[in-house]
């Protein structure tokens, strides 16, 4: 224990009281005497690389390359995805994919290349490793978008396996198989490439140099930018560059790091210095994905793989209201009555833990929250939702129920002496679901029978990394602590990253099964690559301050990249009370993200419009009912991203990937195809420079045109953020009588545009008709056409007629 950890101690107990705080510092040497009797010490290591290539077996998509000291599977997909295996690895068992690995291409074929290397060719993409296990991959015309060099690992000494030059294949047990043998790999881009991704992170989107984590963190209160590894790391690059886009994945779970350089264009005598990676992991399985193309492509590419997005329910995409500290349903009652009485749209009330009895899961105090179904029904006549916080720690607590039946079903994650683990959150000493047991699964999906007979409507996942109060060492479940890992058997080591995305998918089973007919609300703090598949995230808890607002934009950006389209933070910050400006902007912001919500710690201030003045609550009316006008469009856009995989909210570059002013914007962002939205990010903004991308864009506000690319200067009053439409666009709005109609912005003369509309189908599992539009001029006036050769069904306007 060294005076950090002193200090984080001393913090610990003021923030949670005394004798919580107390049994944190108990509850962090228990876990460090855990490890220390559990987990093996590492001895003498040797380093070992793959060595001389010696052979290679083509099998379909692909073939085996054996080398001295190991082997490398080389799998081209149908769609073009590449996998690469170290050491004899398969894709399979895996978290992240969606179901059984996809076909592979039955035209790609493994050939011997030059200086004793070999090669995949296949339509799509070109895969050449050397004779000393480089690998690149490659377009079909032959220009590199990624090199991985050969890689290195680091086992014990003693271990078994082979070491010699047949090339033999035992050594899946100590990196293939969930062994602990360390490895590197490193990786060199273009020079020109650009970072993204690496799931929830605070300082982007673009990832400048530096050290990234891959160890889902509770970072133990609120975060700023400069704050990492947060909740929600995925070891998921995408990498954009003028020679193309690609995305690679490397399927382990485990702790490790990712250092990132960029490159330095005609660095040292005129030549390029290559941009790089390197990807260290504490264990298990060497073996990855890279998929290339465009932006859209890449993305649909990696939705094949790891599984469509969850699409939310209609209304869970409109404003939610959520304050830890809510002192009664009277309370909700006053604050959703305020919506209504102001005027303005709200779809959701988030109760956070102290509607809790105690703390507990799955129960609620009885004095504060006395008729909790009939504060849902009585909200819900008015269009007004209920959302439950669902965390995993269950109190050790004979006569608990919830713990009574995760006992009797032995349930809880266990110590390598067979004991539970216990560890300190909310309710106090608590125990853990084993989400990597489908049978605990089904016992846990089963609970949400009660939150469902309360009357709430969706769920929010959070201390899911799963937390453990600790006043030194790690926040979380002793690395030694045993999990089922789907039968296999492993450690904490292995599960920790992947223990928010298996609970996500105990409740998103859980509650298809107790409501077949309505697609689950669920969201979470944490989790791993396939999130995706069980619903979205939020930011966690964000400072507030002008540096927190900016992080919000950066974390709805990274995890869109990653595959998790449905996000946003809590707006106006977790931790403190938002000055009026400052709430404003983030209002407005957050009026453009997929997920809506205000949200605030227990001390930190309310969130209602109405308590940052008169003229703060004129313009959070705005930018709600534009919210509400925009809902056909996001509902347009969440159908989308589940049939396509192309986010809500993308970066600049997005259909540009070859832009390089464009790659490096970050403080403005495509809503879908046809708006830019440019939120104003510091204190005293009134007007503020635009990076447009190629062609003409209005300004929705003013209608004066502008040309891209380059950058203008647009208006950012108080009132409003600068949102633009692409010319020729056709957006999907709410009509003044409910209905939907057609908002069309003006192409060019000569030229058209398009747009998509997917009508909603309820929020059931029907799958959407997906209805294409295109825009023209005709003569003196612009029409609107549907491609199938349907009628329009909807009332049109056109605007932009006179915008200069």
């Amino acid at each position: 224990m060294d005076g950090r950890d002193l200090v984080r101690s001393v913090r610990m107990i003021k923030t949670v009281g005394p004798a919580q705080g107390l049994r944190s510092v108990r509850a962090a040497w228990r876990a460090r005497r855990a490890d220390a009797l559990a987990l093996p010490r590492r001895g003498a290591e040797r380093a070992r690389v793959p060595g001389p290539a010696t052979g290679a077996e083509p099998q379909p998509g692909g073939g085996v390359i054996h080398f001295a000291r190991s082997s490398l599977r080389v799998r081209v997909a149908s769609g073009g995805a590449v996998f690469c295996g170290w050491d004899g690895t398969a894709p399979e068992p895996s978290y992240a994919l969606a179901g059984p690995c996809p076909e592979v291409d039955a035209r790609a074929v493994l050939e011997p290349d030059t200086e004793g290397g070999w090669r995949v060719v296949s339509e799509r993409v070109l895969v050449v490793v050397s004779r000393h296990g480089a690998v690149e991959v490659r377009t079909p015309g032959g220009a590199v978008l990624r090199r991985e060099l050969p890689p290195r690992w680091w086992e014990e000494a003693d271990a078994s396996g082979t070491d010699g030059t047949d090339g033999t294949d035992t050594a899946a047990g100590r990196s293939g198989g969930g062994g602990a043998a360390r490895w590197v790999q490193r990786a060199e881009v273009a020079a020109d490439a650009r970072f993204f991704g690496l799931g929830g992170r605070a300082h982007g989107p673009r990832l400048r140099d530096g050290v990234y984590r891959l160890w889902n963190t509770d970072p133990g209160g609120a975060f700023a930018p400069g704050d990492d590894p947060l909740s929600l790391t995925m070891p998921v690059q995408l990498v954009v560059a003028d020679a193309g886009t690609h995305l690679v994945f490397h399927d382990n779970s485990w702790d490790g790091r990712v250092t990132l350089r960029e490159g330095v264009e005609g660095a040292g005598s005129g030549h390029d210095r290559p941009g790089a990676c390197e990807l260290r992991m504490d264990g298990g399985p060497l073996r990855y994905w890279v998929l290339a193309g465009t932006p859209a492509r890449v993305l649909q590419g990696w939705t094949a793989l790891t599984g469509a997005p969850a699409l939310p329910p209609l209304w869970a995409l409109g404003p939610q209201h959520a304050r830890w500290g809510f002192a009664s349903q009277d309370e909700v009652r006053e604050v959703a009555a305020g919506y209504a009485e102001r005027g303005l749209p709200l779809s959701a009330v988030h109760l956070d833990i102290d509607h809790y009895d105690r703390h507990r899961v799955f129960t609620v105090d009885p004095e504060r929250y006395p008729d909790l179904p009939g504060l849902a029904r009585e909200l819900r006549a008015q269009g007004v939702r209920l959302v439950s916080v669902v965390d995993p720690g269950v109190r050790a607590e004979p006569g608990d129920a919830v713990y009574e039946g995760g006992a009797a079903a032995d349930a809880f994650v266990r110590d390598a002496r067979g004991r539970e683990v216990r560890g300190e959150v909310w309710p106090g000493e608590s125990v853990y679901p084993d989400f990597t047991d489908a049978r605990v699964r089904k016992w846990w999906g089963g609970l949400y029978a009660e939150r469902l007979a309360q009357g709430f409507a969706g769920f929010w996942h959070d201390m899911n990394e799963p937390v453990s109060f600790a006043a030194f060492g790690e926040r979380t479940l002793p690395r030694s602590a045993r999990h089922a890992l789907e039968g296999r058997g492993g450690d904490h080591r292995e599960a920790h990253n992947v223990y928010g995305l298996a609970m996500a998918r105990a409740g998103f089973d859980g509650l298809s099964e107790l409501r077949p007919d309505e697609r689950p609300f669920l969201f979470s703090r944490s989790g791993w690559a396939g999130l995706q598949r069980y619903g979205g995230s939020w930011s966690g808890e964000v400072a507030t301050g002008w540096p927190g607002l900016r992080a919000s934009l950066s974390l709805v950006l990274g995890l869109g990249l990653c595959g998790v389209p449905y996000s946003g933070p809590d707006i106006g910050g977790f931790s403190g009370q938002p000055s009026p400006e400052l709430y404003l902007r983030w209002f407005q912001l957050g009026a453009f993200l997929p997920l809506f919500r205000t949200h605030s710690a227990w001390g930190a201030g309310r969130r209602e419009p109405w308590e940052f003045g008169a003229e703060v609550l004129e313009h959070a009316r705005t930018a709600l009912c534009e919210r509400a006008r925009l809902l056909p469009y996001f509902g347009t856009l969440g159908q989308l991203a589940r049939l396509t995989g192309a986010p809500y909210v993308r970066p600049l570059w997005w259909n540009a990937p070859r832009d390089r002013a464009l790659r490096d914007c970050e403080d403005a962002f495509l809503l879908g195809d046809a708006l830019l939205v440019a939120p104003a990010l510091a204190a005293g903004v009134i007007r503020r420079p635009v990076r447009l991308p190629r062609g003409r864009w209005y300004d929705t506000a003013t209608g004066r045109a502008y040309e891209g690319p380059g950058q203008v200067w647009v208006e950012a009053p108080l009132s409003r953020i600068p949102v633009l439409a692409r010319a020729g666009a056709v957006v999907p709005v709410a009509g003044a009588d409910g209905g939907t109609e057609l908002e069309v912005w003006a192409p060019p003369a000569g030229r058209g545009g398009s747009g998509l509309v997917v009508p909603n189908a309820g929020d059931g599992w029907q799958r959407p008709d997906v209805e294409r539009y295109v825009s023209r001029w005709e003569g003196d006036r612009v029409v609107v056409e549907r491609r199938d050769g349907e009628a329009v069904g909807y009332p049109v306007r056109v605007r932009g007629l006179t915008g200069g």
